[in-house]
């Protein structure tokens, strides 16, 4: 069975959604930031700043090339993933891409939950105002990228632990009939 790749912006859900989908399919589940910090020994923020964003971004691409070859895998990618080295024309030829979309406010919502935007230092100062303007000026530059997702799928409710595995349970009907 081909990896499943979850992409949409930080916070939409794609770590909470990725989890419970990879348990109600029997499928292992990467954070795909996650996994560059351990094969790097180093944090995100770390391997930006050694490397800036065009380095970091070829080491993600180089990951993400390794990871497409899991089978029965879901992958939550960085928001940003499918923006370059055209990864997501990578994703959708070994598996099956889908899109999380949330409105901005429900991501703005869940980003200024105690210690959200401490983890993210590029929203770490801005006002709730300053946020929402800057999750829609990316959510617009990012589309173009995001669309070309096998699947667009509605993460809005995923606040408990119930909405998320009766999201996660339709979800995984839909892939199964994909696949």
């Amino acid at each position: 069975m081909k990896p499943i790749f979850l992409i949409g912006y930080m916070g939409c859900g794609k770590t909470t959604l990725g989890r419970a989908l990879s348990r109600q399919m029997g499928y292992e589940f990467i954070d795909l930031d996650i996994y560059i910090e351990n094969r790097y020994h180093r944090s995100i923020k770390e391997l930006f700043a050694l490397h800036g964003e065009e380095g970091f971004r070829k080491i993600e691409r180089r990951m993400l090339e390794e990871v497409s070859e899991f089978e029965r895998t879901v992958v939550a990618c960085g928001g940003g993933t499918p923006c370059y080295f055209d990864n997501i024309s990578l994703m959708n030829s070994k598996g099956i891409t889908v899109y999380l979309t949330t409105p901005t406010e429900r991501i703005a919502a869940r980003l200024s939950l105690p210690g959200a935007k401490a983890k993210r230092p590029i929203i770490a100062g801005k006002t709730d105002d300053e946020l929402k303007q800057f999750i829609d000026g990316n959510l617009k530059a990012r589309e173009p990228y995001y669309s070309q997702a096998s699947i667009t799928f509605d993460s809005t409710d995923i606040e408990t632990a119930s909405t998320t595995e009766s999201t996660a349970a339709h979800l995984a009907n839909i892939l199964t009939a994909r696949q």
